[in-house]
């Protein structure tokens, strides 16, 4: 059986990391200066991508560890848990709030955080960026991946709300196609993520 590769694509007609080469060849065949590799890993594929795209996509040291400073990084702050959860992303290189949500009143933070993640991707669709998303949950990372929120929060009268706000995030997320790498943030080397409300 041969062993996957992952495509880095820097010029095409979408540039990104891929995990087919039919994919990749989509975006670079008959495209004039097409500039794309193989590598034998997506973390690979991905620190290739980034560190060539643009200058200002260069990693940020901290130690032995690096953050990519161009990219969005999100979280969800809850008083309660169940209880009321808000979520807002952010530019990780400046700080500076993308977009947020007011809150529900009834909610989970891996809920709140796994519709962070989605509206992120959205925003940046909506873009047309690759950039990455850092989330310090692994949780809600793992819910986006498999394009489902597996919470054992019972859908009832107070929280359907958020039950509702899932559906649509679920939804978005079986119906369209994204290159963002999802990262999980390293608040041990790091700090707080840089989206965090500060509630700690």
């Amino acid at each position: 059986m041969a062993k996957k590769k992952y495509y880095v694509v820097w010029k095409g007609r979408k540039t990104g990391v891929f995990d087919s080469w039919a994919d990749c060849e989509k975006q670079v065949k008959g495209y004039s200066g097409a500039s794309f590799r193989s590598y034998s890993s997506k973390q690979e594929a991905e620190e290739a991508f980034f560190s060539k795209s643009s200058t200002s996509s260069s990693p940020k040291r901290t130690g032995t560890s690096s953050y990519i400073e161009n990219s969005v990084s999100v979280d969800a702050g809850s008083h309660g848990n169940p209880g009321f959860v808000e979520y807002r992303g952010v530019d990780t290189k400046t700080g500076k709030i993308l977009f947020s949500h007011p809150g529900v009143d009834m909610g989970t933070n891996n809920l709140g955080e796994f519709l962070a993640i989605v509206h992120a991707l959205a925003y940046l669709k909506e873009r047309h960026s690759s950039i990455p998303v850092y989330s310090d949950s692994d949780t809600a990372i793992k819910w986006v991946q498999r394009k489902k929120a597996q919470s054992t929060l019972q859908r009832n009268e107070k929280t359907e709300e958020i039950w509702s706000l899932v559906d649509r995030a679920e939804k978005w997320l079986q119906s369209n196609e994204w290159n963002n790498p999802l990262l999980k943030w390293n608040t041990k080397e790091w700090g707080e993520i840089k989206a965090d409300y500060n509630r700690k």
